[in-house]
């Protein structure tokens, strides 16, 4: 049975006909390069941007193609299957990072850096985590002060998607007292702000070519208009408001690594012989790619459903946690599954399915453990 999403429309397959066109051409021979040097080259934000592919769900006032959720649905996908090496930075930014100005700006702030965005020429990046603060975001120690008429800010964050390559950061610091209530929303610009420290790009077992850093605020400022939602204290109500959007984000790339791994692991699994026959003629391979081949479908309908509930604007955070904590498990399951049908090739750098098996593992971890989506699941009970 031939598939198709719900939410996809002809002018959204016109769009990913050339999309893909433009990933495989312009893109994907760099990806090499890109592992290498940690970091995706800023020229491909400019090429994504050209492409209309960085904020589509942006207002077009806003330089976005004023599209729902599905054209970005489709990009994450697309990106995962051709091209994952520039996925996450592109989530963060364009994602995310985007959406919180959109939500919470000030009129003045997405004319300021929503057309920039869309174009490529401003990365964007969200300082959540602290070195020893992760999911538990009430525990963030950053705090900015406001000192005249900036915020001075200082603290420590860690783990920071496009940290190297960042021109505008949303802090997440401490402007009140502790707890949730005395948490805000910062975007802070990058450039000329000599409080500001990048650390190093952190060397990860995965994603090589995502930057990701370690980020230092020694006094660094921000105007006090940089403050999203007008008002101090709103800060982790907007990550709560926001998180279903990112979650829902990651399961979009775990199902595409699903689908890819078991088509990829499909195709050489029938030319690969061994006894005198092909290895997919052999039950327990054949047998094993049935499995992941329905759990894939079934992850598919699922967060194609979630899809159309975040579109609807009613996309709740308990199902937007179970289809992260499922899918993404169900991810490092396959991949490794689909990994092992390639014996010791699949072990190898050059193979797609080493890599997917080494980039997968932090799916489970970073947007919210999978520990903490099944403690949120478990309250609604």
């Amino acid at each position: 049975m031939q598939y198709r999403s719900p939410w996809m429309t002809e002018e959204l397959e016109a769009f990913r006909h050339q999309f893909r066109k433009f990933l495989e051409k312009d893109l994907a021979p760099h990806a090499e390069k890109w592992r290498r040097q940690k970091m995706v080259d800023r020229s491909a934000w400019l090429k994504l941007g050209e492409m209309g592919a960085l904020v589509p769900s942006v207002p077009e006032q806003y330089g976005g193609l004023g599209a729902s959720f599905a054209y970005d649905a489709a990009i994450y996908e697309d990106m995962e299957s051709i091209v994952p090496e520039a996925l996450s930075g592109v989530t963060v930014s364009s994602g995310i990072v985007a959406h919180y100005i959109l939500n919470y700006g000030s009129e003045e702030q997405k004319l300021r850096w929503l057309p920039a965005m869309a174009r490529g020429e401003l990365i964007g990046g969200i300082a959540m985590t602290e070195p020893g603060t992760g999911s538990d975001l009430q525990a963030v120690r950053t705090t900015a002060k406001l000192d005249g008429d900036n915020y001075v800010i200082n603290g420590q964050k860690t783990f920071i998607t496009n940290g190297q390559n960042a021109d505008l950061i949303i802090v997440v610091a401490r402007t009140g007292g502790p707890g949730a209530k005395g948490l805000s929303l910062i975007a802070m610009e990058t450039k000329d702000n000599p409080g500001f420290r990048r650390g190093r790009n952190l060397d990860k077992i995965g994603l090589h070519a995502s930057d990701t850093s370690e980020l230092f605020f020694e006094n660094a400022v921000a105007p006090k208009e940089n403050l999203l939602g007008g008002e101090e204290g709103k800060g982790f109500v907007q990550l709560m408001q926001q998180l279903p959007q990112e979650r829902l984000i990651i399961a979009v790339g775990a199902v595409a690594a699903m689908e890819r791994a078991v088509k990829l692991t499909t195709e050489y699994t029938r030319e690969r012989k061994a006894f005198g026959q092909p290895i997919l003629d052999f039950q327990n391979t054949a047998f094993t790619l049935a499995e992941r081949k329905t759990e894939t479908f079934i992850a598919r309908v699922f967060v194609d459903f979630c899809i159309e509930r975040l579109i609807a604007g009613d996309l709740d955070a308990v199902t937007a946690s179970m289809a992260k904590w499922w899918t993404t498990q169900k991810q490092v399951e396959t991949v490794d599954e689909c990994l092992q049908l390639h014996g010791g090739y699949g072990y190898m750098q050059e193979y797609p399915i080493g890599r997917m098996f080494v980039d997968s593992r932090i799916q489970k971890i970073y947007g919210g453990t999978n520990e903490v989506m099944k403690l949120l699941i478990a309250r609604s009970l």
